[in-house]
């Protein structure tokens, strides 16, 4: 894994893919780091707050807004190996 988290943090982190449209929270760490060197160039870096803007009508796939100001559609399946913590 790249990013270590302690056990505390573990019990109060979802995943992007778990978010209601516009829910927030804070990019913890990710699941799965082959995926995770591609969101990490893409803007998706640990304390960075992300929002879920939009799904699609057959829920796959989802819109999420970046804090820097660009919205980024994943995968559900990408979306569940990004772990937040809520804010």
């Amino acid at each position: 894994m790249l990013f270590i988290i302690s056990l505390n943090k573990l019990s109060q982190t979802k995943t992007v893919a778990q978010l209601k449209p516009g829910e927030t929270g804070k990019v913890c760490c990710f699941k799965d780091e082959h995926l995770a060197l591609k969101l990490l160039d893409m803007g998706c870096l640990p304390g960075t707050r992300v929002a879920l803007k939009f799904v699609a009508p057959l829920g796959d796939p989802i819109c999420i807004s970046i804090d820097n100001g660009y919205s980024l559609s994943l995968r559900k399946a990408e979306a569940a190996t990004i772990s937040l913590v809520e804010e």
